[in-house]
């Protein structure tokens, strides 16, 4: 469990999302669920219950951030601090190679696995990617299942909130524009 400070709900393009920080890292980040407190639930599932409250200045600036991704802006949030303290050392190591996914581009749980060393371990990488506690700063919609097929997703809404976010990333597969 990460050792968060305090915690806000945001709005964006997609819903209402959370993150919680630490003194210097985001602590977590939880994509909108189908209510204001569903969001709020899943988010201090990460952190345990603490105080909603106004963010400091860095967590202000990645809220903004993370608001224009998800109206298409083309950042991919790679720089931004994440207390990781809590994070199994695989799982970390499947985050740094999504962080690394820019905006627009797609993986399958395959090719992350190859990059890892493991080409055997897609599953593990699934299964990494459905405890992301980050998203969408640690990006797992960009990742796919083989054959372009959208996989799980972990999100309220599954694989349709997915496939949402990569259309609002203009998302290329195969170096084509468009999923599909």
């Amino acid at each position: 469990m990460a050792r968060a400070l305090g915690f806000c709900l945001f709005d964006t393009a997609i819903g209402a999302c959370g993150i919680a920080w630490t003194g210097d890292a985001l602590a977590a980040v939880q994509l909108p669920e189908a209510s204001d407190e569903g969001t709020r639930r899943r988010l201090l599932r990460y952190t345990g219950e603490l105080e909603e409250t106004a963010p400091p200045r860095f967590v202000s600036d990645a809220i903004a951030r993370i608001q224009a991704l998800l109206e298409g802006a083309r950042d991919d949030l790679a720089d931004l601090p994440l207390d990781l303290e809590a994070v199994p050392g695989f799982h970390r190591r499947v985050y740094a190679i999504a962080r690394a996914i820019p905006p627009g581009e797609v993986l399958t749980y395959g090719e992350v696995a190859q990059r890892l060393g493991e080409p055997g371990a897609a599953r593990a990488v699934g299964q990494a990617l459905g405890h992301n506690p980050f998203a969408p700063v640690v990006p797992c919609h960009r990742v796919l299942a083989a054959g372009g097929r959208p996989g799980g997703f972990s999100a309220e809404g599954g694989a349709l909130t997915k496939l949402k976010m990569l259309e609002i990333e203009r998302a290329r597969f195969g170096g084509q524009p468009g999923l599909f």
